[in-house]
């Protein structure tokens, strides 16, 4: 310390003076400590490492070879000497040599991403989170679009990696944002991308250039198999699904009332993440290039004729709709999560979208109407599993059949008509009192509770005819009080 006497030094420095003389003088102690050359302990790899170890590492030209599999190769060929208890040693030593003798490792190169030109979008899975709706297990995907400079993102749940959920994420995501990058990157889904059968590559499919075209972005796309190349996706992925995780368990639940909650919930992480960015969001929304004049439509239309048995055909999925519709061309709005249908302009019904080759998706209340008068093709109908609207409804099914045997289809459809021309709820809650009596019943007794008789009014018996001149002797007694001359 400079301008002090070497005892205040000292003293300052929490030493005596003779040990700051000396270290004054001298080297420091970390400077008098010699490297260790010689082992403290028997090397347990002695007359093996050169003479099988190695030889086995320079083969392994990928270096994916792991000590766990050379010790256990080693317990065998040296039955008594090796164990697992020599782990840990044997994995240092693979460490060390790799990092002298290896192969090389895969490097990774940082990119500068300048504002306004870049964003990267993907799909990842949910599932993991454990997140239910009303209690049920909530299958979904996360969609997101993130600004590779700022690292703005926009995220939305989705229940599958189709084109509609692609186009209806970026969209949104863009609209929200009120601006367009140069170039969007993304992996080789098959949303966007189709399978070139001649070259085995990946090319991009109409409707994803269509939707390029419309904002006037270019597209880039990883190598396959190369995650890495979608970095900034790929780590906002990890950052949100971190988050979301982190959130539910202060939460102290991971049930939601509707998927719209749940989805609610998502979008408040994500707006707090973007807080966090807001500074360079400023820098970027400046090179955003201008929005088109309106966006593409959310859906993909289609045409379909209503068949006999009151189904529509859509995508290899059937789809039920009103019976009056049979023989007439429907058109057909399909969006990443429901169906809309119209017929002539004139919208008729909307319901989920189903998943899956040959799933199906019935409305009992569209084919009740006509399987009420002829309950018998109620038990080979192919849509059966369809008809059962809550748990309830199919365990009263199966107690009917117990109870009434075939008779058992006759007793259910009318059930079910009930339900459909009161309120399901209603029916849905006498059954549940019926079936915790454990005793048979029937559509009466189900009826009689679902659809309970209006009270009737009492007869009164009237005996001659009313005196009116009550009422004008009560009307002059109200004005006399009042002080008003009749």
């Amino acid at each position: 310390m400079e301008g002090k006497t070497q005892e205040t030094a000292a003293a300052m420095a929490g030493m005596c003076v003779r040990s700051a003389r000396k270290w004054q003088d001298g080297l420091l102690p970390s400077e008098t400590k010699e490297e260790r050359w010689w082992r403290t302990r028997p090397d347990p790899f002695d007359g093996v490492w050169e003479e099988e170890i190695e030889s086995l590492l320079r083969d392994d030209l990928k270096g994916k070879l792991k000590a766990t599999t050379i010790i256990e190769w080693l317990e065998e060929q040296h039955p008594g000497r090796f164990s697992a208890s020599q782990l840990r040693t044997l994995q240092r030593r693979l460490q060390d040599w790799r990092a002298l003798n290896g192969p090389d490792r895969e490097v990774y190169f940082p990119q500068e991403h300048p504002p306004g030109r870049e964003a990267q979008f993907d799909f990842t899975h949910g599932s993991a989170l454990g997140v239910t709706v009303a209690g049920q297990p909530y299958p979904h995907l996360l969609f997101q679009l993130i600004l590779s400079h700022s690292g703005w993102r926009y995220a939305e749940v989705t229940a599958g990696e189709t084109f509609l959920a692609l186009k209806q994420g970026m969209q949104n995501a863009l609209w929200t944002r009120r601006g367009v990058p140069e170039v969007v990157r993304s992996d080789n889904t098959s949303a966007a991308t189709h399978e070139l059968k001649g070259s085995r590559g990946r090319a991009l499919n109409a409707n994803y250039t269509a939707l390029l075209d419309h904002y006037g972005v270019r597209s880039t796309r990883i190598n396959s198999g190369k995650s890495h190349e979608n970095g900034v996706a790929e780590h906002a992925h990890y950052r949100l699904k971190d988050a979301v995780d982190q959130a539910l368990i202060m939460r102290g639940s991971r049930d939601f009332h509707t998927d719209e909650d749940y989805a609610g919930f998502v979008r408040e992480m994500v707006e707090k993440r973007n807080r966090l960015v807001k500074g360079k969001l400023e820098q970027e929304m400046a090179c955003l290039r201008p929005l088109p004049p309106a966006p593409l439509p959310e859906y993909a239309n289609y045409q379909s004729r209503v068949r006999r048995w009151s189904i529509i055909q859509l995508a290899g999925r059937s789809y039920s709709v009103p019976s009056r519709l049979i023989g007439k061309v429907v058109q057909i709005r399909l969006y990443s999560d429901h169906v809309e249908v119209y017929y002539k302009g004139h919208f008729v019904e909307r319901m989920e979208r189903v998943r899956g080759d040959g799933e199906v998706n019935v409305n009992y209340r569209h084919v009740i109407n006509s399987l009420v008068r002829k309950p018998g093709a109620f038990a080979r109908y192919r849509f059966r599993e369809q008809l059962f609207p809550t748990l309830r409804f199919r365990l009263a099914y199966d107690a009917l059949r117990q109870w009434r045997g075939e008779r058992a289809d006759v007793e259910y459809v009318r059930i079910l008509h009930l339900a459909s021309t009161t309120m399901e709820a209603n029916v849905d809650s006498a059954l549940s009192l019926l079936l915790e009596t454990g005793q048979p019943f029937d559509y009466a007794e189900v009826r009689e509770l679902a659809e309970p008789k209006p009270p009737q009014a009492p007869a009164l018996a009237l005996s001659g005819k009313p005196d009116l001149k009550i009422y004008d002797r009560l009307l002059t007694v109200s004005l006399a009080g009042s002080g008003v001359c009749a």
